[in-house]
């Protein structure tokens, strides 16, 4: 595919009621950097947005567990996720949050548009109210006897025993998860999105998705649409985005649904992204109109709210749907070209729980172990398209033979032969035929592995770069320069030149995967300048939580555009210095296994 496309990289918003674990990077962070440093390397304007999603009832029970308020709370929580993702590498345009008055700003335009168009009405419902507290209870904050199979222990959303939906009011014998007490059903008016409006539209626009979407993606799409049902987009709660209706916006206890607001975040943090270059209409390019394609990154729990909801808000603004409509102030707006969902990854073969302390949290794997060793897990045996499991025994194991015995190992030996017998990168004498096959077939691993990136197939993308490096490898020991060092020193240098040309190459088909080791390896054969750029934390300045004040606060932002990294194979250069060899990863003694699984036993996995 051509370059200079432009490419929304649309991530997952991760919740602050608590610092995220390794199964939650593994579905929406991980995946979507590989693929955004891959775009950009491929020449296309590429914007990677997201940020911590903060509102709704979870953040204010656990605020009042916690004695502090709500939006201290989501401070908290906000640097504490910030931080962690910068420390992985992830390489956001911009990572705000979802308490910005830019955001109230935009979520506000967009339901007025989706009210004026007929696509929001009002209606009565039952709503469960905890009695002690007087607030909204979540569905799944319920819990009770299933009125279909008996199981004791269903959530007011759906039974894990039979799998069928439910209703707070139909569960038998109903109580709160969070005291216990028994939850009040009572009258209350809400605003509710007209789902099977966008029925027909949806189900068109799906089936134009096949052969290009994942199959597990595509068809639980699909089978949603046999029972849509209108769906609330507000709450009664004090904490979330004021409803901009006369009668309702001085309302202090009803507010926007969190899931109608967090979606929304995608565009809000392409407008303060816009603002933030000087060029405030610039996020447009990227929303509007035939060329702009997005991709939505997410764990496959919230398939449905990518897949179904946000195109119908994106439909209904526009004036997509059985109604029609008129665009509203901020112009038709692009639905999804692709929702790119990832399984679950369990860990030792139970499922994460931050309650039941079976969790490895991202910071504190970080302080043991190295990022792109992380990284390198999850794209190499991670949840891809199926759930999968991570085990101490499997990350020692790849971090061990592949990455420290295979890449590490081509690395260092190539440039420490190098350094020590040239000091430069050398020049080529004639070439052998084994020399120019090995190559050909380095530079031919871009189109390859480029293909898969491209569809979001990272794990075979993986196994082809690393296949290449097994070639080199392989390539240096049949070739054996240090043999050749008295014997041939022309062949040594032409031996080695090949080596080094080869792992440039590796480096590059490596890069969107381990950019970290890739700077250094950049380093070492003498590049100047930024290889691929990596994220960094700056401040953002906005109102936060409906106040008046602009406050700072932490985003994520980076330099990715003047990068010297480009998806292709590029030639060294002969004479130039090679950098100091170093160990790009380090091995990991097998006791560590034992030590962790300890850990996790006595629950200080973090």
């Amino acid at each position: 595919m051509s370059s200079n496309r432009h490419i929304l990289t649309a991530v997952a918003w991760p919740y602050t009621n608590g610092p995220r674990h390794i199964g939650h990077v593994s579905g929406f962070g991980v995946p979507s950097d590989v693929f955004s440093r891959f775009q950009r390397m491929s020449g296309n304007h590429v914007l990677m947005v997201s940020g911590t999603d903060e509102h709704g009832t979870p953040i204010q029970v656990l605020a009042d567990q916690e004695g502090v308020s709500a939006r201290e709370l989501a401070d908290h929580y906000n640097r504490v996720i910030a931080e962690d993702l910068v420390a992985l590498g992830l390489s956001y345009d911009l990572f705000t949050r979802t308490t910005t008055g830019n955001h109230y700003a935009v979520v506000q335009k967009l339901f007025t548009t989706l009210y004026d168009n007929g696509y929001v009405f009002a209606r009565t419902t039952k709503g469960a109210i905890s009695p002690s507290t007087g607030r909204t209870l979540p569905d799944r904050y319920i819990e009770g006897t299933c009125p279909i199979c008996g199981y004791d222990g269903a959530r007011g959303d759906q039974c894990d025993n039979c799998g069928n939906q439910l209703d707070p009011i139909d569960l038998v014998s109903p109580r709160s998860k969070i005291n216990g007490e028994t939850p009040e059903f009572v009258d209350s008016e809400h605003f509710m999105l007209d789902l099977p409006a966008f029925a027909g539209v949806l189900a068109e626009w799906l089936k134009g998705k096949e052969g290009q979407w994942r199959p597990n993606v595509l068809n639980f799409s699909v089978n949603l649409l046999d029972d849509l049902q209108p769906r609330a987009v507000t709450r009664d709660l004090d904490w979330g985005v004021p409803i901009p209706l006369d009668g309702w916006s001085d309302n202090a206890n009803k507010r926007l649904y969190v899931w109608f607001d967090a979606v929304i975040g995608y565009l809000s943090a392409s407008i303060e992204w816009a603002e933030r270059t000087g060029d405030p209409q610039a996020w447009r390019r990227w929303w509007q109109g035939e060329d702009p394609e997005s991709f939505y990154f997410m764990g496959k729990d919230n398939i449905v709210f990518h897949s179904v909801i946000w195109p119908a808000i994106l439909l209904g603004v526009s004036g997509g749907g059985d109604r029609g409509g008129e665009p509203g102030p901020l112009g038709a707006l692009n639905v999804p070209t692709e929702v790119v969902s990832s399984e679950f990854l369990t860990m030792e073969g139970r499922k994460f729980s931050s309650s039941r302390r079976v969790v490895i949290y991202v910071r504190d794997f970080l302080e043991r172990y190295s990022a792109d060793a992380l990284r390198y897990y999850i794209m190499a045996a991670g949840p891809e398209t199926q759930d999968t499991d991570f085990t101490w025994a499997e990350f020692v194991r790849r971090n061990n033979d592949e990455l420290v015995a295979a890449w590490g190992n081509l690395v260092n030996r190539s440039v420490s032969m190098a350094a020590k017998n040239l000091g430069e990168i050398p020049a080529a004498g004639e070439l052998t035929d084994e020399d120019r096959r090995v190559l050909e077939a380095s530079a031919a691993a871009f189109a390859t592995v480029g293909a898969r990136l491209e569809r979001s197939q990272f794990k075979a993308g993986l196994q082809e770069a690393m296949r290449t490096v097994a070639e080199a490898n392989k390539y240096i020991s049949e070739q054996a320069p240090w043999a050749l060092k008295k014997t041939d020193p022309e062949r040594m240098a032409t031996v080695l030149h090949v080596a080094l040309q080869l792992v440039q190459d590796a480096n590059t088909l490596l890069t969107p995967f381990l950019p970290e080791s890739a700077n250094k390896v950049y380093a070492m054969l003498g590049g100047e300048g930024t290889w691929t750029g990596m994220p960094r934390l700056d401040k953002g300045h906005d109102t936060i939580g409906g106040s008046a004040e602009k406050v700072d606060y932490p985003v994520i932002t980076g330099d990715y555009a003047d990068n010297a990294a480009r998806w292709e194979s590029t030639p060294i250069v002969p004479g130039t210095p090679l950098g100091r060899p170093e160990p790009l990863f380090a091995k990991l003694d097998p006791s560590i296994v034992d030590e962790e699984l300890a850990r996790l036993e006595g629950g200080t996995a973090g």
